[in-house]
């Protein structure tokens, strides 16, 4: 019998959470008040709008970094859930951050932490793929490691521009921004690693 729970519930309760934080983004979105016309007033909300545009690229990219890890896991058990809290914690986060970025995106601060939230959910996502790959009776039977390690190489790459974007952002917050948009990059062409997708089957 297969030991460890079965990892339906995180998957529920993961993209929940990522389906709410991309909601509420676009919350911090307000049409000016003012005489203007509409295109002056929404053009006043260029900042904003690139942060939630951002902000929801950024959030898709590391729900699809989950998203794999998981059809790679058949069980789960206590401290990858944990595990996975804490990856969640940094994502219910990110909103809070884009807004602040969107009013404030001259100032370091703002980008610096930002990015944090970004390194900090990378390093979580990497965690949790980790430990799992350690522990063969949660994985699925026979996985590629070519999968573990282009896995793992591609949120590790992720974690580097996210240190970059930090350290830019006490130099120039325009250069840490560019940085970090460049972190989606190597998840919109298809890769090795999508030819090597093993089915998840259940064994009991």
């Amino acid at each position: 019998m297969s030991k460890g729970l079965h990892v339906n519930r995180i998957e529920a309760l993961t993209d929940g959470v990522f389906a709410i934080a991309m909601t509420i983004l676009v919350l911090s979105l307000e049409l000016p008040k003012g005489d203007g016309s509409v295109a002056s007033r929404v053009w006043t909300l260029w900042p904003k709008l690139a942060s939630y545009v951002v902000s929801f690229v950024m959030l898709g990219v590391l729900w699809i970094g989950h998203h794999y890890q998981l059809n790679h896991m058949r069980r789960t058990n206590r401290p990858l859930i944990w595990i996975n809290l804490a990856f969640l914690l940094s994502i219910t986060f990110l909103p809070f951050n884009a807004a602040v970025l969107g009013s404030t995106y001259e100032d370091p601060g703002a980008v610096a932490i930002y990015a944090g939230t970004i390194l900090l959910s990378g390093v979580t996502l990497l965690a949790h793929w980790r430990y799992a790959c350690r522990r063969p009776e949660l994985m699925v039977p026979d996985l590629d490691p070519a999968v573990v390690r282009g896995l793992e190489v591609r949120i590790v790459a992720g974690l580097v521009l996210s240190a970059l974007s930090i350290a830019l952002a006490f130099v120039d917050t325009r250069a840490s921004l560019i940085v970090l948009l460049l972190l989606p990059v190597g998840y919109f062409a298809r890769t090795p690693i999508d030819e090597r997708v093993a089915p998840r089957v259940e064994k009991t």
